[in-house]
């Protein structure tokens, strides 16, 4: 690749960055709002409810999301290759019917066995029952209309147009701050009607990607054919794909279902709180890897590895640093933070743990997610899969082993952190042979770096939660402000390689002059 066309690359990756954060910023807000008016509707009773049922129809995105990653991989792919014409048509043609076929056979599943699940094996108020079949049907629908979404949101995403994806993304969480708002002033049975009126949401927001994608892209336009040919090969890719992903899914669902067996619907308001922080603050990062991802898929696509290792690399550091900017306050101040957000007589009991815990697990996870995206390029994942798949799969039954033995509740959180440490190390074994991934040096420019900044910057907020009263608006705003301002210091000197540095600086003075 020409130095001009790594400009133009990075120039397009920052542009999309801006967008992504701006789109962020926005939908936190929202998000934060919605949450609080949600939970204020329902109850924390309700709310846990909604997560656990909801997360039972998630449980079956096990069987889609090896596919939602198939699809995004195969588009970007073919760009990648330049080959706009006639393969990319096949292409997202053939995404969504195998989306429509898959959504038909999820909503045949998901219904009955749903149903079985809901009234024999989960905690529930016995007069919520009927509420909580509506949230399963309800549910169930949004489901549907988002898998059938996938593959014109992949090719927004790979044709790096984060400008509709940004817009179109606020329009969505806008329409659920309406929906918030319109349970809290309604009549009729509010976890219904939530339900119900997310379904909504998610129908218009599906309209809205069609629309966008037909108008703008010549190969976004449906052809019931299929190419049996491409269709085995993605098939094939989402097959071996499908251990990775569902065991995430079963991870976090799973989870979400365990806490419902043996602790309640509270248990499931809290988990599904500290969720919501976790997709909140991941923001922060997918906001920067969703602008980098298609050029490390692209570079691999047209044999630039050089470039894409590098995108890899600097990808891997970037995502833990611009993480930590956020978790670092928000970890030593989550009791002030959920108070301030909720009300303190609305907080479940064990959500300040949950979330602190999470964000832990949020920054071992970061380290890794340009390190995925490259395997998926390559498309030759089954030895991947199968073992840190597999290891990946250990979350629930470890986690249950521990409940069962009488530990708390967070023990969910520790068996996952612990698993992701030893997937980090599978994933440095696997992409050494996939792609060429230098390890030692990956551990000396890379790790090695995060583990540094992330220890001085977390034992510098220790330090000052210990100095500072953080129940208080100038205690929190002084430790906040202190965070970010060693946080910075210590990824400027420490983070950064000296030549780095010398970069950062030319970039800014040319932008002054």
């Amino acid at each position: 690749m020409t130095d001009g066309n790594i400009s133009d690359n990075s120039r397009r990756i920052a542009k999309n960055t801006v967008l992504l954060y701006f789109r962020m910023f926005l939908l936190m807000v929202v998000g934060l709002i919605t949450s609080r008016v949600v939970l204020r509707a329902l109850g924390q009773e309700d709310f846990g409810i909604y997560g656990a049922v909801a997360g039972v129809v998630t449980l079956f995105t096990v069987f889609t999301g090896s596919m939602s990653a198939a699809i995004s991989r195969f588009i970007t792919y073919e760009l990648g290759r330049e080959e706009e014409g006639t393969d990319l048509r096949k292409v997202f043609s053939t995404a969504v019917s195998i989306q429509l076929v898959l959504s038909a056979i999820i909503a045949l599943l998901a219904e009955p066995i749903g149903l079985w699940w809901l009234q024999n094996k989960m905690v529930l108020p016995p007069e919520r029952l009927e509420a909580a079949r509506w949230v399963l049907h309800f549910s169930l629908i949004s489901l549907v209309i988002q898998l059938v979404s996938v593959p014109y949101n992949a090719d927004i995403i790979a044709r790096e147009r984060m400008d509709a994806f940004a817009w179109i993304s606020i329009f969505e969480g806008l329409g659920k701050l309406a929906v918030a708002y319109c349970i809290a002033v309604s009549p009729v049975d509010k976890l219904v009607l939530y339900a119900a009126l997310l379904a909504l949401v998610s129908l218009l927001t599906r309209l809205a990607y069609g629309i966008f994608c037909r108008r703008t892209f010549p190969e976004a336009r449906y052809n019931w054919k299929l190419d049996r040919k491409l269709f085995g090969r993605m098939f094939s890719f989402a097959g071996w794909n499908f251990i990775g992903s569902g065991s995430g899914i079963l991870r976090d669902q799973g989870g979400n279902q365990l806490l419902n067996l043996f602790f309640g619907p509270v248990a499931n308001a809290s988990w599904l709180l500290a969720s919501q922080v976790n997709g909140t603050v991941q923001k922060f990062v997918t906001s920067f890897t969703t602008a980098i991802n298609p050029q490390i898929t692209k570079s691999y696509a047209s044999g630039d590895r050089d470039y894409m290792m590098s995108l890899v690399f600097k990808g891997s550091r970037m995502s833990v640093y611009l993480l930590l900017l956020v978790v670092c306050p928000v970890f030593f101040n989550a009791r002030f933070l959920v108070d301030l957000w909720l009300g303190a007589d609305a907080v479940p009991p064990d959500a300040v743990t949950f979330i602190r815990l999470i964000l832990l697990y949020l920054m071992v996870e970061s380290i890794s997610y340009t390190m995925v995206t490259a395997m998926l390029a390559t498309g030759d994942i089954r030895n991947y899969q199968i073992l840190v798949g597999g290891l990946q799969l250990l979350n629930v039954p470890v986690a249950w082993l521990c409940l069962k033995l009488g530990a708390p509740a967070q023990c969910i959180y520790w068996v996952a952190i612990g698993v992701a440490c030893c997937c980090l190390a599978a994933r440095l074994h696997m992409l050494k042979g996939m792609i060429g991934l230098p390890v030692d040096r990956f551990l000396r420019e890379v790790l090695l770096n995060e583990v540094r900044v992330v220890l001085l910057s977390m034992f510098f907020g220790w330090f000052l939660s210990r100095l500072l009263p953080l129940d208080s608006w100038w205690g929190f705003l002084v430790h906040v402000f202190g965070s970010l301002t060693f946080t910075g210091l210590t990824v400027w000197m420490a983070g950064f390689s000296r030549e780095e540095r010398t970069q950062w600086k030319q970039r800014i003075l040319r932008r002054h002059d």
